[in-house]
């Protein structure tokens, strides 16, 4: 069984669910294969109308997912509305998607004849999602793959199960059976969706650990795939930004929704000739930050997920070797709890300056110049998104070049993303094509060329 527990208050039990083996992946693969040819066969005008029908029917129990959102996994609300919005509008712009031509005319090698690349769907794809966004990022995978004629298997984190479930509720109900599946468990249920023959196509946000699990077991069968593992991310501060609306947008991105977001900001990189006055602009900010009851409209952080969460934050913490400014402790509450924590190094070495902590929790460091800030930004193993806070927009430009990021984003946080854009990061926070937007196509369809000689 797993059992899902608010993390605001641990008493309380959202669900228990049985945990899905082996013969149960398997029956789930097995329905979906069966649904994949009519889905597949399902002209694009249908599959469109399907998509926009989910949509519609997510808007009108908007209140309800937010609610659950809120219950399951501690998303402040402010947050979990705005990420059940985001859902609805990913169907609504993939069910457009399925709209658009699929495929090219080429120029044939014999006169009169017709030459043709088309996109075809895959058949059955597998999704492995998170918890930290139980809505966006099961659709931002599963939207695509159903617009371009995919059957879909998700296997959500054991943290958000009552979530993922809803959501194959409201899918379900305008698309043929089988081409959306849900199947619950922990690790052992997500390798055997991504071990099964059946599955033409895995799709992965988590850890770099269970990554490379999932990447290698894939290749090992001639699998496409992709991972999205996380990342290490810094805001650099130049000696000519705007310091005020630098230190909020950080903070923010930083600590927002207990900092448990893959583009969260976790180093704070700032020229040495304004470090102390931004300093103090940061330390205050994340000290006004609300924390708790996510239900709270007012509340910014909440809780981190699981008791487990907040001792290996606080154990990252006592192991850097810093100084801290702001936090550094678990509240006095019935949740599992975290101030804002803000820590002072003088190095970019230790856990905090190193490794992803997912927690609201972020390291400051110094840089004597532009230059030394982006080779201590690149400096980690992860590459997903880097924000850059300067007022000249000529040195932004050239300095965007030399990030080993993705995303590069200026004078914005580093959290927030536009799922009509490409997203994906460099180094270790990503492997395979980039997700959502028109990207999205590419994974989850394959090029059929056609060759008519009349």
């Amino acid at each position: 069984m797993i059992t899902s527990r608010n993390p605001h208050d641990p008493a309380d039990v959202v669900g228990q669910w049985p945990e899905a083996g082996d013969a149960e992946v398997a029956a789930a693969v097995d329905r979906a294969a069966a649904a994949a040819g009519g889905w597949t066969a399902t002209s694009a005008p249908a599959r469109a109308a399907a998509l926009t029908a989910a949509a519609a029917a997510l808007e009108g129990r908007a209140a309800a997912v937010t609610d659950l959102v809120i219950r399951e996994v501690g998303k402040p609300r402010s947050e979990a509305a705005g990420e059940v919005a985001r859902g609805i509008a990913i169907l609504r712009y993939f069910a457009q998607a399925a709209l658009l031509p699929d495929g090219d005319t080429l120029p044939p090698a014999s006169p009169g004849a017709l030459l043709m690349a088309r996109h075809r769907p895959v058949g059955v794809t597998g999704l492995v999602t998170p918890w930290n966004f139980p809505v966006a990022i099961p659709l931002w995978k599963a939207a695509p793959s159903l617009a371009f004629g995919n059957a879909t298997v998700l296997k959500p984190s054991e943290e958000s199960p009552a979530v993922a479930l809803l959501l194959a509720e409201i899918l379900g109900a305008h698309l043929p059976a089988g081409v959306f599946q849900v199947v619950l468990g922990a690790g052992d249920t997500g390798r055997a969706l991504t071990a099964n023959p059946g599955v033409a196509a895995i799709s992965f946000t988590g850890s770099v650990r269970a990554g490379r699990d999932v990447v290698a077991r894939a290749a090992g069968r001639g699998t496409r795939v992709q991972a999205e593992m996380g990342g290490q991310n810094a805001s650099v501060v130049l000696a000519d930004a705007d310091l005020e609306r630098a230190a909020a947008a950080i903070a923010y991105a930083a600590m927002g929704y207990a900092g448990q977001k893959c583009t969260a900001t976790s180093r704070i990189i700032v020229q040495d000739a304004v470090y102390g006055k931004f300093r103090d602009h940061l330390t205050a900010a994340v000290a006004a930050l609300g924390v708790v009851d996510p239900g709270q409209e007012s509340t910014l952080v909440g809780p981190v997920i699981t008791e487990r969460a907040r001792d290996s934050a606080l154990a990252a913490v006592a192991g850097s070797g810093g100084t801290v400014l702001a936090g550094g402790a678990a509240l006095d509450a019935v949740g599992f709890y975290l101030a804002p924590t803000l820590v002072e190094l003088d190095s970019p070495e230790g856990p905090l300056a190193t490794e992803e902590v997912f927690a609201p929790v972020a390291a400051l460091l110094g840089a004597d110049s532009a230059e030394s800030a982006v080779r201590i930004a690149n400096g980690v193993r992860y590459g997903l998104v880097t924000s850059l806070f300067t007022q000249d927009l000529g040195r932004a430009l050239r300095l965007a070049d030399q990030f080993d990021a993705g995303m590069v984003r200026v004078n914005a946080p580093t959290a927030g993303v536009d799922f009509h854009a490409p997203f994906g990061g460099a180094k270790q926070s990503s492997y395979g094509p980039r997700e959502q937007g028109l990207a999205a196509r590419d994974f989850y369809t394959e090029t059929r060329t056609v060759t008519i000689v009349p």
